[in-house]
Order: structure tokens, then sequence, then C-alpha cells
């Protein structure tokens, strides 16, 4: 990975997480964290990998990003100087999940 795409990756994981706790109400409980952004070599595509707690709201934490992903989209266009700034795709990390599954599976042996 280019030294420039790691930047590029960082700005939206910094920006996103700002505009998201600003911009996007979830119910109370939901908890959303920015963990990773990874744009695509051209810089026209990122996917943004979030982490929700509790996870068996993942789903309806991501119909909530999605549902207001032209605002978020629109206050990144504006707040970046860069052409082009990448279009955001949002991704659950299962890594919580998938633990969870080890963990009992370790405890039932």
């Amino acid at each position: 990975m280019s030294h420039r795409q790691e930047k590029i990756n960082s700005l939206l994981e910094h920006e996103l997480g700002a505009i998201i706790l600003r911009e996007v109400e979830f119910p109370a409980g939901i908890f959303v964290t920015i963990l990773a952004a990874r744009t695509t070599e051209d810089h026209k595509q990122a996917r943004v990998i979030i982490s929700v707690f509790p996870f068996d709201k993942s789903e309806l934490a991501l119909e909530i990003l999605n549902k207001n992903i032209y605002h978020v989209q629109q206050i990144l266009n504006k707040k970046l100087r860069m052409r082009p700034v990448p279009k955001i795709f949002f991704r659950a990390d299962a890594t919580e999940e998938n633990a969870g599954k080890v963990e009992i599976l370790l405890k039932n042996d």
C-alpha cells in the first residue's frame, strides 16, 4: 500500500468518525466505531469497517448508516480537499462475533 493511500485511509477514518458522531443518530444503547477505511488503488471507492456494540444491532446500524449515506458523503465531499473523494461503503466487522463463537466452542470442549 502506498504512503498516499495510507494517509487517505487515516484521513477518512478520522473525518467519518467525526461526521457519524455529529450527524447520524442511532437508537439509545447502540455504539458505532470506525475501525478502518480501505480505499481502492484509484481512490474512487472506500470500504469503511465499523464495529457495533452490541453486535446483534449491527444490521440496524448498517441500515441507518446506509439510509444516511448520501448526507454523510456530501459532508465528506465538502470537508476533504482531494479529488476524487472516495465513494464510501459501510461494512460491519464480524471479529467480535467470531471470537464469541470460538470462545463458546472452547468452553464446550
